[in-house]
C-alpha cells in the first residue's frame, strides 16, 4: 500500500491500530511531490521557485514545461509554448533573446544576450557551469557564473544542501566525492578535475547512495539518463498521427523534428468542450431577456388594472401568476450557458495503454445493491459460471450491448457484411449457452415461489443467513476475481463480490443511501478503486466503452482533477412508441442538464454516474493555483490593466511568501485539515490524534480509514484475503456509523428519500464540479413504469424527498454560502426542491377557467389593444422560447409537448400529495409509505400501458377534468342563450378551459384505457358535443311555436 512516507500497521482490534508519521521535516521531497507536475516535453520534473510556486513558462495557458526546455525553446527553437502557439516572454533570469520586450523588473542590460559568453573557460568550467545553471533553476541568477565569480569567490565552509545536513564520518578521504567550489550560496557541483588556478576546499564527506559524482553532462549516469530521455520520446513518436509508412514507422528525418513530440495524440486533453453555435444560442438569449421584459409589462397591466366584480378571481391569479414566473426563472436561468463535450478514446489509449506494457487504466468499482436475497445470492453464483464463457466472447468479437438477453434479442441479421464464419458458429454456440443459462434462472425464479417454513437451507446444509432479511448478519462472498478463476481462454476475470450489509431490529438502515455507503466502504478494504460506478438494478450497460467515456474526464491531468462525478443521461427501453407519460424525460437530459454542465455541472440523478471516491468522502475540492500575472504586449508598463498586478506581486509580505513556501508537505495532512477546517496542521502532529480525527469522521475501522488517504487508490500488498473479508465485515455492520459523518458530510447523504440530490448537492458545495457525458451510443438503459397509478407514485417518490430537503438543513436555499456552489448552480438546486409548492398555485389556476366559465366572470377586465399586444407578446415568447431550446437539445417537439402536459399531471397529482405527505412527516413526525413502481415492461404491445390501477392521486386532475368539461359545456350553451354579443367574452374563458383539458388529456386517455375499436379523442369529444348539441336542441325547440303555445277552444266540454 502506498502510504505516502507513513508507517501503516493495525490489526482489526480497534485498540492495535497505530499511525506512525514519517519525520516531514528530515524527509527530503522531491519537487514532483510540492509541485505535482511534469515536463511534457522531457517528462523531468517541474522545478519550484523562490516564491515556492512551480516554474510557470507560458502565462497564458500554464502548459507545463520545465525551465531547461524553456530556455532551450526560447535560444534554438520557435520561441513560442508548444500547446496555445504564444511567444514566450522574457521571465527573471532568463537571457535576452531577439524580440524580446524591455521590461524594468526582470531587464539585465549587462548580460543581455549572455548565453554562451564562455570565453576564456576551460571545457570542465563549462560543463560545471551548466550544471549549475540545472541545479540552481529558479533563483535570481541566470546560472552561469562569470569570471569574477569563478576566480575571486570566497570559500563556502557550509555543508552543500545535498549532504542533507549531516556529515559521514564513515566515508574514508579517498572517497570523498563532493569539493565546494569557490561560489557564494550554497551551489554544489562535482568537480573531477584539477584547476592550479582555483584553491581546493576542505572535502566534505557525504552518504554513498547520495554521491554527487554521478551527476554532471559528462557523467555516465547522465548519458543513461539522456538515453533514456531519448528513448521515451521515441516511444511517444510512435503513436503519433502524422505521416509515416504503411506499417506506422516513420522514414528518414522525421524523429529530428523538435516540435513532433507536441504532436502526439496521447499528450493532447482527453476531452472538450463543444459550445452550442452562436446563431442558436444567441437568438435564445436575446428571448430570455425579452421575455423578462414582456413579463414586466404583463404585471404592470395586471396589478394596475383589478377587475372589481370578481376582485377574488383576479387577487387569486395574479398571486399564481407571480409564482409561476418566478419558478420560470429559476428554470430558465441555469440554461444560460448549454454546451455539449466530445471525448477523444484514441488519445485515452494512447495515453494510459502502451504496447508491451501493463494498462494504466484507473480500476472501477461497479455498486448494484441487494437485499439479503437468496435467489440473488443464487443467481450470481450460476451468472459466474456463465460469464467465464460470455466475456472473453463479447471481447474477442467486440459485442455490443453486453447485456446477453438485449444482444441476443435485437432484431438484426448478424450475417449481413461478409461475417466470418467463426463468429457464426461461436454466436451461435454461446446463444445455446445462453438460453441453457436461463432455464437454470427461471428455475431458480420458481423456486423461490415457495419459501419453506424453516427458511432456505445452503448445500452445506447450513441455514441461509438471511431467511429473516430485517434481522441477518454481513455476508460477503467472493466469486469472480480470486486467485485460480479466469475464463475459459485463462485470462482473469474482474472481481464478481456479493455483499450483504448487516440489518437489526432497532436501527435506522437509510435504504437506497445507507446500502450505497456500505457498499462505498466494502470496496474500500477489499479493492479500493479510486472511481466508482452506480447503476440501479434495473438498468444495464449498453456502451462498453462508457467507463473509458468518464476516464476521458476523471483523468484528465489538466481539468480531471476536480471533477467529483461524471453523469450520463437516462435512457429506457420498453416505452411506448408516443412515451405518453413523459417516461423518457428527454427534455430535462438533453435540454436541463445540458445547461448545468456550462455552470458547475450536472445535477445526480441517482444512477448511470461514475463517482471520485476521494469527493465522496467529503473532501473540499483541489484549489488550482493562481497562475502568474498575466502581461499585455501592446500596452506600456503604465497600464492599468496590468500595474495593479505588478505592484500587488512586488509589495507582497514577506510572511505571505514565507507561508506559500511551508504548505502542505503531504497529502494526508491536507485531508486532514479538510477534515477539520484547521489551516496551521503541521506534520508534527502526534499519530494518536490524527487516528482519532479520521476515526470520529470514518468509523473505527483502521484499514478503511487507511484507505481513504489513498487518492490512487490501492490495498496492502502483504494483507491477506481472510483478513481483508474480516475487516469488511465490520464495515458493514449495523453500528458501524454511529457517532460518525456517514451520512452527514461523507458518502451518500441521509435525510431524504431523493439522497443523489443531496449528495450531489454536498460535493458542489465543496467546490467540486462535476460533468454531462452523452456518448453516441447510450451508455446505460434501463426500464421506466409506463402505467399510469405507478409513473404517479414514482414522481410522488421523487416530489417527497425534495420536500424533505426543503424542511431539512441542508436546504438550497438557505445552506452552503462561502463554499464553492455557483449562483447559478444554486438557482437549479433551489428549483428542484420548491418545485413541489408549485402545486398549489396550478390547481388553483386550472380551476379558475371552470369558475369563470360557470359564473359568467374573467380574472382579466375588457382588453384594451395595448393589453392585447402584451398578452400576444408574452404568448408568443413562451412559444419562441420553447422552439429555440428545442432546437439547441436536439429535442423534438412531441416530447417537448409530452413534457409540458406531464408537468400539469404530476403537478396536479403526485406534487400535492407529496407536499402534504412531506408535511406532516416534518411536522407531526407521521411517517407514509409510497407504492413500489411497477418497472415490468416487456410485453411488446405494451399491455401493462393501458392497466388500470386505482389510486388517490387520480382524484384531483379527474375532478379538474371534470369541472372544465362542464364548465365549457355550460359556458357554450349560455352563450347559445344569450345571443351574439356573448361569443367575445366567451372565448377567452374557452381558450383557458380547452388550455387545461388539452394538459389532462394523457391522464384521460389512462383513465378510460385501451380502446379496441374507438379512439378516446372521438369519444370524449363526442361527450362533448353531444351535451352542447342537447342544449341547444332544448334551447331551440322545434315543437314550439316562436311566438308561444295558441289557445283555441275546442268546443269539447271537459266536464
Amino acid at each position: 500500500m502506498n502510504t505516502g512516507g507513513r508507517l501503516i500497521a493495525g490489526s482489526h482490534n480497534r485498540n492495535e491500530f497505530v499511525l506512525i508519521n514519517a519525520d516531514e521535516n528530515a524527509r527530503i521531497k522531491s519537487v514532483q511531490e510540492l509541485s505535482g507536475q511534469v515536463c511534457q516535453i522531457c517528462e523531468d520534473e517541474i522545478e519550484i521557485t523562490v516564491d515556492g510556486e512551480p516554474f510557470v513558462a507560458c502565462n497564458e495557458c500554464a502548459f507545463p514545461v520545465c525551465r531547461p526546455c524553456y530556455e532551450y525553446e526560447r535560444r534554438e527553437g520557435n520561441q513560442a509554448c508548444p500547446q496555445c502557439k504564444t511567444r514566450y516572454k522574457r521571465l527573471k533570469g532568463s537571457p535576452r533573446v531577439e524580440g524580446d520586450e524591455e521590461e524594468d523588473d526582470i531587464d539585465d542590460l549587462e548580460h543581455e544576450f549572455d548565453y554562451g559568453n564562455f570565453d576564456g573557460l576551460s571545457p570542465e568550467q563549462v560543463a560545471e557551469a551548466m550544471l549549475s545553471s540545472r541545479m540552481n533553476t529558479g533563483r535570481d541568477i541566470s546560472g552561469i557564473p562569470t569570471h569574477g565569480e569563478l576566480d575571486s569567490s570566497p570559500l563556502s565552509s557550509k555543508i552543500p544542501l545535498l549532504t542533507y545536513g549531516e556529515e559521514d564520518t564513515e566515508i574514508s578521504s579517498d572517497r570523498h566525492a563532493l569539493i565546494v567550489p569557490p561560489s557564494h550560496g550554497y551551489r554544489c557541483h562535482p568537480s573531477s578535475f584539477p584547476d592550479p588556478s582555483i584553491p581546493l576546499a576542505q572535502p566534505r564527506p557525504m552518504v554513498p547512495k547520495k554521491d554527487i559524482a554521478v551527476y554532471g553532462y559528462g557523467s555516465v549516469a547522465w548519458k543513461d539518463r539522456m538515453e533514456d530521455w531519448k528513448k521515451r520520446q521515441n516511444d511517444k513518436l510512435q503513436v503519433v498521427k502524422h505521416g509515416g509508412n504503411d506499417n506506422g514507422n516513420f522514414e528518414g528525418n522525421e524523429l529530428d523534428d523538435p516540435d513532433l513530440p507536441m504532436m502526439d495524440e496521447g499528450r493532447q486533453p482527453l476531452s472538450r468542450k463543444l459550445p452550442i453555435p452562436s446563431s442558436k444560442i444567441n437568438p435564445y438569449r436575446m428571448i430570455i431577456i425579452l421575455r423578462l421584459v414582456v413579463l414586466g409589462l404583463f404585471f404592470h397591466y395586471r396589478i394596475l388594472h383589478p377587475v372589481n366584480d370578481a376582485y377574488g378571481l383576479w387577487l387569486t391569479s395574479v398571486i399564481c401568476e407571480i409564482w409561476f414566473a418566478v419558478s420560470w426563472i429559476l428554470d430558465q436561468f441555469p440554461k444560460w450557458y448549454p454546451i455539449e463535450r466530445e471525448t477523444y478514446l484514441d488519445r485515452l489509449s494512447l495515453r494510459y495503454e502502451k504496447e508491451g506494457k501493463p494498462s494504466e487504466l484507473a480500476s472501477v468499482d461497479v455498486f448494484v445493491n441487494d437485499g439479503a436475497a437468496m435467489l440473488t445470492f443464487e443467481a450470481l453464483s450460476e451468472t459466474s459460471e456463465f460469464a467465464r464463457k460470455w466475456v472473453p466472447f463479447c471481447k474477442k468479437f467486440n459485442i455490443e450491448p453486453r447485456a446477453p438477453e438485449w444482444y441476443f434479442s435485437q432484431k438484426i441479421d448478424y450475417l449481413k457484411n461478409k461475417v466470418h464464419p467463426a463468429f457464426v458458429r461461436e454466436r451461435r454456440a454461446m446463444k445455446r449457452e445462453y438460453e441453457e443459462f436461463k432455464v437454470k434462472i427461471n428455475g431458480l425464479v420458481a423456486t423461490a415461489q415457495k419459501v419453506p417454513e424453516d427458511g432456505w437451507t445452503m448445500q452445506d446444509g447450513t441455514p441461509w443467513p438471511g431467511n429473516n432479511v430485517r434481522d441477518h448478519p454481513g455476508m460477503i462472498q467472493v466469486f469472480l476475481g480470486q486467485t485460480g478463476v479466469r475464463d475459459v481462454e485463462g485470462n482473469e476475470l474482474p472481481r464478481l463480490v456479493y455483499v450483504s450489509r448487516e440489518k437489526r431490529p432497532g436501527f435506522e438502515h437509510h435504504k437506497k443511501a445507507g446500502a450505497m455507503n456500505a457498499l462505498m466502504r466494502v470496496t474500500a478494504v477489499l479493492s479500493n478503486a479510486p472511481y466508482l460506478l452506480n447503476v440501479d438494478c434495473d438498468h444495464y450497460i449498453n456502451n462498453s466503452r462508457a467507463l473509458r467515456e468518464a476516464m476521458c474526464f476523471m483523468m484528465d491531468q489538466t481539468s480531471g482533477k476536480k471533477v467529483c462525478y461524471v453523469q450520463f443521461p437516462q435512457r429506457f427501453d420498453g416505452i411506448d412508441l408516443h412515451d405518453r407519460y413523459s417516461n423518457r424525460n428527454v427534455v430535462f437530459f438533453d435540454i436541463n442538464m445540458k445547461g448545468l454542465d456550462g455552470l458547475q455541472g450536472p445535477i445526480y440523478v441517482g444512477t448511470g454516474c461514475v463517482f471520485r471516491r476521494q469527493a465522496l468522502y467529503g473532501y473540499d475540492a483541489p484549489v488550482k493555483k493562481r497562475l502568474p500575472g498575466k502581461t499585455c504586449n501592446c500596452w506600456p508598463k503604465w497600464c492599468c490593466l496590468c500595474f495593479g498586478s505588478r505592484k500587488n506581486k512586488k509589495s507582497m509580505p514577506k510572511k505571505e511568501k514565507k507561508k506559500s513556501k511551508n504548505r502542505d508537505a503531504s497529502k494526508q495532512i491536507h485531508a486532514l485539515e479538510n477534515i477539520e477546517g484547521i489551516e496551521d496542521s503541521t506534520p508534527e502532529k502526534s499519530s494518536e490524534t490524527s487516528q482519532m480525527k479520521l476515526e470520529k469522521k470514518f468509523g473505527q475501522s483502521p484499514v478503511f480509514v487507511a484507505s481513504t488517504l489513498l487518492e490512487n487508490g490501492g490495498v496492502p500488498r502483504d494483507a491477506s484475503p481472510a483478513s481483508l473479508l474480516r475487516e469488511a465485515i465490520q464495515v458493514i455492520s449495523c453500528g458501524y456509523e454511529d457517532k460518525t459523518e456517514w451520512g452527514k458530510e461523507v458518502g451518500w447523504i441521509y435525510g431524504s428519500v431523493t439522497e443523489d440530490i443531496l449528495t450531489g448537492f454536498k460535493m458542489h458545495c465543496h467546490g467540486w464540479r462535476s460533468v454531462y457525458c452523452i456518448p453516441k451510443r447510450p451508455a446505460f438503459k434501463g426500464s421506466a413504469p409506463i402505467n399510469l397509478s405507478d409513473r404517479l407514485h414514482q414522481v410522488l417518490r421523487w416530489a417527497l424527498g425534495s420536500v424533505e430537503i426543503f424542511f431539512s438543513k441542508h436546504c438550497p436555499i438557505w445552506y452552503g454560502y462561502g463554499g464553492g456552489l455557483k449562483w447559478l448552480e444554486r438557482f437549479s438546486y433551489i428549483n428542484s426542491v420548491v418545485y413541489p409548492w408549485t402545486s398549489i398555485p396550478l390547481i388553483v389556476y386550472c380551476t379558475l377557467p371552470a369558475i369563470c366559465l360557470l359564473t359568467g366572470k374573467f380574472i382579466v377586465p375588457e382588453i384594451s389593444n395595448y393589453a392585447s399586444i402584451v398578452f400576444m407578446a408574452l404568448f408568443i415568447s413562451i412559444a419562441a422560447t420553447g422552439i429555440l431550446e428545442m432546437q439547441w437539445g436536439g429535442v423534438g417537439i412531441d416530447d417537448w409537448w409530452r413534457n409540458e402536459q406531464f408537468w400539469v399531471i404530476g403537478g396536479a397529482s403526485s406534487h400535492l400529495f407529496a407536499l402534504f405527505q412531506g408535511l406532516l412527516k416534518v411536522l407531526a413526525g407521521v411517517s407514509t409509505s409510497f407504492t413500489v413502481t411497477s418497472k415490468a415492461a416487456d410485453d411488446g404491445e405494451f399491455s401493462e400501458l393501458y392497466l388500470f390501477k386505482w389510486t388517490s392521486l387520480l382524484i384531483p386532475p379527474t375532478t379538474l377534468l371534470i369541472m372544465n368539461i362542464v364548465g365549457v359545456v355550460v359556458g357554450v350553451s349560455d352563450a347559445i342563450n344569450n345571443g351574439y354579443d356573448s361569443w367575445g367574452p366567451l372565448f377567452g374563458r374557452l381558450f383557458f378551459a380547452l388550455w387545461v383539458i388539452l394538459h389532462l388529456y394523457p391522464f384521460l386517455k389512462g383513465l378510460l384505457g385501451k380502446q379496441d375499436r374507438m379512439p378516446t379523442i372521438i369519444l370524449v369529444w363526442s361527450i362533448l358535443l353531444a351535451s352542447i348539441l342537447t342544449l341547444l336542441w332544448v334551447r331551440v325547440n322545434p315543437f314550439v311555436s316562436k311566438g308561444g303555445p295558441v289557445l283555441e277552444l275546442c268546443g269539447l266540454n271537459c266536464d
